[in-house]
Order: C-alpha cells, then sequence, then structure tokens
C-alpha cells in the first residue's frame, strides 16, 4: 500500500501490519478476520511474498470471486504460483464458502459445481514473442480446472498476428465476460476470419478498439466485399457496444448499417483512415444510435465527393448530446462546410470542436468561427490554416507560406476580438497522425498568437 509521508497510516493499516508480523499467529487469526478485510490484507501479504499466509488465505477466500488484477504482472513467478496452489488446495476440498456479511460457518458452504464455479478476474494481454510467464502459466492452469473455475475477463489486448497464440488463450476465457476489447495489428486475413467467431461470442463488449487490418488487394474487389459482409456481421451482434473505435481496416466499407443497426447505447464513434461509401454516412444520420452520441470523430475519411447533405443530417441527429465533435483531415471543402453550418449551431452541448486538416477559405474560417462563438459550452476549437495561408499551388500539410499566413492570423485576430468569442481558438498548421504530433498557433489573452507543437489528444481526452 502506497502512501504520502504527509499521511498517517490508517488504524486498519496499522493493526495489518501488527497481524502480519507474525505469519503463524495471522494464520491462525483468519478464522476470526472480518470478510471486509481479505482484499487488502491479500494485496498486502501478495506484495510482501509471505507464501504461506498467503496460501492459507486464499484457501480461507470467503468471496466468489478472486479479483487477480494486476497482480500477475509481477515478476515474481513463485508468489503468484503460491496463489494458484492455494486455490488447487480449495478446490480438493470441493466446498466454496458463500458471500455473508460476516465469517461463514461450515454449514453455509457450498460444494463447487459446474453451474457454480470459482471465479477469477484478470485482465490480459496477447502478444507475439515471449509470454509473460505468469500469464502463460494462468493460462494453462485455467485450461485444465475450466471445469471447476471460470477465468473472466474485463479487459483484454491483442497485440498479435498469429492465430495460434491467439486462440491457445481464448480458449481459457469466459468470452462473454470481456467488456473492453483492443485488437492491434491484423494485417492478414486468415487471422481475422479466424477471430471473427470469437468475437460474436463477446456478448457483453462495451469498448472495442479494433486497428490496423489491411485488405489483401491482390484479391478480387468481390472476395473483398464477401470477407467485409462475414466481418460485418460478427460486429453486429455485440448489441452492448458504448464506445467503437475503428482505425485503419477496409472492412467497413458499405457495411456500417450491418454494424450499427442494433445498437441502442453507443455513446462514443471514431472513425479513422477507413473507406466508407455515401450510404454509410447516410445510415449513421439516420441510425437511432446517432440520437444519444456524446463522442463523435470522422478522422482521415476523404468526404470531398460526398453531399454535404450526410454530414449535416448526422448533427441534427446527434445535436441534443454531442459533447465532442471532430472532423479531422477529411479533405471537407466550403460549400460542405456552408451546408452543415445551421446543424452545427443546433449542437447546444459541444465542448470540443476539431476541424484542422480541411481545405476551406478564409471567409469560410471566419463564417465557422462565428457560429461556433454562439456555441454557449464550447471551450476549444481546432481549426485549419485557411487556403490563403499557402501558396498559389495549392494546400499541402506544413507548406504554408509565412507572410500569407501573418496576413490571415492578423485577420482572425481581429475578427475573434470582434466576436468576443470565450472558446480557445487554436489554428493547425501542420499535423502527423503516424507521429501524434500537430503544430498549433493559439490566440494569447493579449492578442498575440503562440506556437506550439502539441501530442494529438485521443478522441476520450478531448473533452475539457
Amino acid at each position: 500500500m502506497k502512501m504520502s509521508r504527509r499521511t498517517p497510516p490508517s488504524l486498519q493499516h496499522l493493526a495489518m501490519q501488527s497481524l502480519l508480523s507474525n505469519q503463524a499467529l495471522a494464520i491462525a487469526a483468519l478464522e476470526d478476520l472480518p470478510v471486509l478485510l481479505f482484499p487488502s490484507l491479500f494485496e498486502e501479504v501478495y506484495a510482501r511474498a509471505q507464501t504461506e499466509m498467503l496460501k492459507a488465505l486464499v484457501q480461507a477466500w470467503p468471496f466468489s470471486c478472486l479479483p487477480l488484477g494486476d497482480l500477475a504482472e509481477s515478476p515474481d513467478l513463485e508468489t503468484f504460483n503460491t496463489v494458484l496452489d492455494g486455490l488447487d488446495l480449495l478446490l480438493a476440498k470441493k466446498e466454496r464458502p458463500n458471500v455473508l456479511n460476516n465469517r461463514p460457518t461450515e454449514s453455509s458452504s457450498l460444494l463447487i459445481t459446474e453451474e457454480q464455479p470459482l471465479i477469477i478476474h484478470k485482465n490480459l494481454t496477447i502478444k507475439d514473442g515471449s509470454q509473460n510467464a505468469l500469464q502463460a502459466y494462468l493460462l494453462q492452469w485455467a485450461r485444465e480446472k475450466q471445469e471447476r473455475i471460470q477465468l473472466c475477463l474485463r479487459k483484454l489486448q491483442i497485440h498479435s498476428n498469429s492465430i495460434y497464440i491467439i486462440q491457445k488463450a481464448l480458449l481459457a476465457v469466459q468470452l462473454d465476460s470481456i467488456q473492453e476489447l483492443k485488437v492491434n495489428k491484423f494485417w492478414h486475413r486468415e487471422t481475422m476470419k479466424k477471430f471473427a467467431p470469437y468475437l460474436s461470442q463477446m456478448k457483453n463488449l462495451r469498448i472495442l478498439k479494433f486497428s490496423r487490418m489491411s485488405a489483401n488487394f491482390n484479391t478480387s474487389r468481390h472476395k473483398n466485399f464477401s470477407y467485409s459482409c462475414k466481418y460485418a456481421v460478427h460486429l453486429g451482434q455485440l448489441q452492448h457496444l458504448q464506445e467503437l473505435y475503428v482505425h485503419k481496416v477496409f472492412f467497413l466499407y458499405g457495411q456500417l448499417p450491418t454494424i450499427l443497426r442494433n445498437l441502442t447505447l453507443l455513446k462514443t464513434l471514431s472513425l479513422s483512415s477507413c473507406p466508407l461509401k455515401e450510404a454509410d454516412l447516410w445510415f449513421l444520420s439516420q441510425c437511432p444510435c446517432s440520437r444519444q452520441l456524446k463522442h463523435l470523430r470522422l478522422r482521415s475519411l476523404p468526404l470531398d465527393n460526398f453531399s454535404p447533405e450526410p454530414l449535416r443530417a448526422l448533427l441534427e441527429q446527434a445535436a441534443g448530446t454531442l459533447e465532442t465533435l471532430a472532423l479531422e483531415d477529411c479533405a471537407i471543402t466550403d460549400p460542405q462546410l456552408l451546408g452543415m453550418l445551421p446543424a452545427l449551431i443546433q449542437c447546444s452541448q459541444l465542448r470540443v470542436f476539431s476541424f484542422y486538416g480541411n481545405h476551406i477559405s478564409m471567409s469560410a474560417v471566419q463564417s465557422l468561427l462565428s457560429h461556433t462563438a454562439r456555441l454557449p459550452h464550447l471551450r476549444r476549437g481546432l481549426y485549419p490554416a485557411p487556403l490563403e495561408s499557402y501558396p498559389p499551388q495549392g494546400c499541402r500539410v506544413g507548406n504554408f507560406d509565412s507572410q500569407r499566413f501573418a496576413q490571415v492570423q492578423a485577420k482572425l485576430a481581429q475578427a475573434l476580438r470582434d466576436m468576443g468569442t470565450t472558446q480557445k481558438v487554436q489554428i493547425c498548421t501542420n499535423f502527423s497522425h503516424s507521429h501524434k504530433t500537430c503544430q498549433f498557433y493559439t490566440l494569447g489573452p493579449e492578442g498575440n498568437w503562440v506556437v506550439t507543437m502539441e501530442h494529438l489528444p485521443g478522441l476520450s481526452a478531448l473533452p475539457l
């Protein structure tokens, strides 16, 4: 237990220290120990690596669940092995205490059956290369005792392209216990093909982050579409999703209706560097889940050939709940922006608006600023440098003309003073999504522009 030097130890902590000073007496005292002290005592004993006490504590565990949390990240395999040895002894007795307010008696114990297994909670990371020894040992142990225990995960991260490694781990866990899943770098189609059925079994998934799965461009467009449909069907079965983040995958193209149709709890949607049809955007604008969106990001999606109507309709649909809106690097032009402005002004709950990387003129930027200045809760706005900041040959990231931009800065500073806006206005002149950095010019309180290189915020970090 970590405590500040200024914070005196609690009476509970002092009592625990006194108890653990004599391991034999501590073990004998477990029968009379209040149930509520077991979790904190477990953490303390594990940290001290008092193996005999740890084994006895696990055998006397009074709850139906054992939260391992991050304990299995410890480098001490022997200490962790002691926990599993204690569980083996507990299972061997074929009895497990009920969860009661007071210390359970022998008569209140329950037989460990298939209907009432011992539940172990743990977060898990699957990756290529050398596996974590503790994690590998736990998974092997759980596979051998699947009839008696359930290994439940709140959070699962997959940083592997080996379906063998992935399947070996997933076969040891309760898939419907997973609430948060992060999948990264599924470069091979076959990996995704075999993984998708497992995904659809994660019925209670709340957060899904899926990134970096490229199409095999040597296959036909028909085959790509066929695979996309199959993946979308599995994703469409995750009816409890509240947050969906998708980055650099090919299978969204034309599949948003299948994926989002059954979602009723979605609060956060982030689509980045994914091919979309205009029909996808139209569906999103009409989907019931859009009515309660709080955070929406569309990043690096070329929308310049799309009609402004679906985007306007989407903002109207989400206007009552939207707190974060990011339309970044989408090649949005003046006509599209002007078409969506009436809907944007309806987003009365908006706190953060990110619009950098789009291709709009000085007059469009000024019109955008005048509209966002009327949003009552807006605290931060990220805007693109207008087209007049660049050489005549065209707009390109990082290629703005300093003299032209100086004139733009002066006009924008005056316009902002006239508007009296309270939002933090930042003009983006250069950004790199691969390095997650962005160069901003921020208008200071004295009317001067201050240049900074900042880390690009993720969608969850955007709200102030």
